[in-house]
């Protein structure tokens, strides 16, 4: 049996990262950081650390994820670099971003958006990239006016036919459907979610979708929707199927603490087993983090909330 190619191993990891089980992914992309460091090719050993880092992250293994990533950023602020360095320092700084603001550092967050933008110049995904994650972060924030500005900033950036960028596409309904919940508009945000979960969909990327699926139940629950319970269901199983951990825990938490208010054997037992799951996948989060960003983890409100309860 021969072994795979770098090309090979490239597809197959940033297909597993984007469209399917992104712990799929990761063996796949060791390997070609590997073969490319080898054969001195600098670019695709980036984007496969890139990816790495990126599958890493999805599923909740923050830690490691930050190993592949910081390297990338260094590289990519060095004096004199090749744009391949700045354009993958820049995409690496805003995936760190994304894991910070994951664990609710958004201000850490913010600084790493900003490096990434810096590092893009401005112009392509990566500046796309940095100015969402920073709608997001303003988001965390309580800073609804930096969240629309920063939003408008990141649509100015996508190309004008709808069907380029479908990755771009669908965290940009996200990110809207986020400043639209700051804003207390609840219909609007599970309009956009929608939008989102539909265009995660036709790409056919069943981690988006579930992030999607997230967002839209909350959407609904603070519009009091009676369908957010399915609609969280459906994520929390998406999630798990993936082994998307990040996704996991807030919808299993939320859906068991709604259905905890219910009537019946079958609501309660419901509750008992995704609050179960939500635990588990906190802990397994944690179990990946430095001491000190695990400590500030778990000591979170609703983190503590969630393991004491």
């Amino acid at each position: 049996m021969t072994n795979p190619d770098l090309p090979s191993l490239l597809a197959s990891g940033e297909h597993a990262a984007f469209h399917g089980k992104p712990a799929a992914a990761v063996s796949a992309l060791e390997q070609a950081v590997v073969l490319a460091q080898s054969q001195g090719l600098v670019a695709e050993m980036s984007a496969a650390a890139w990816l790495l880092g990126v599958a890493l992250g999805a599923g909740g293994r923050y830690g490691g994820a930050l190993s592949v990533l910081s390297p990338l950023v260094t590289a990519g602020q060095a004096e004199g670099v090749a744009p391949e360095h700045r354009l993958f320092g820049a995409l690496s700084s805003a995936t760190i971003a994304s894991i910070h603001r994951q664990l609710g550092r958004h201000a850490i967050a913010r600084e790493a958006d900003l490096d990434a933008l810096e590092l893009s110049d401005g112009t392509g995904e990566a500046a796309f990239d940095a100015f969402l994650g920073l709608a997001s972060d303003a988001v965390g924030l309580d800073e609804a006016e930096e969240a629309v500005s920063r939003l408008a900033e990141a649509e100015a950036v996508l190309p004008g036919r709808g069907d380029e960028w479908w990755r771009q596409r669908v965290r940009l309904g996200w990110a809207r459907a986020e400043v639209a919940m700051l804003g207390g508009q609840a219909e609007q945000a599970a309009e956009q979610a929608a939008q989102a979960v539909q265009r995660a969909e036709d790409a056919r990327a069943p981690r988006h979708v579930a992030k999607g699926l997230l967002l839209l139940g909350l959407a609904q629950v603070a519009g009091g929707q009676a369908e957010a319970v399915a609609t969280l269901r459906r994520s929390a199983t998406f999630a798990e199927s993936l082994g998307v951990l990040p996704l996991v825990w807030p919808s299993r938490a939320l859906l068991g603490a709604m259905l905890a208010e219910g009537t019946t054997e079958g609501e309660l037992a419901e509750s008992a087993k995704s609050l179960s799951a939500a635990r588990s996948a906190v802990l397994a989060i944690a179990g990946d983090l430095p001491p000190g960003v695990r400590g500030e983890w778990l000591g979170r409100p609703d983190i503590t909330a969630l393991l004491e309860g």
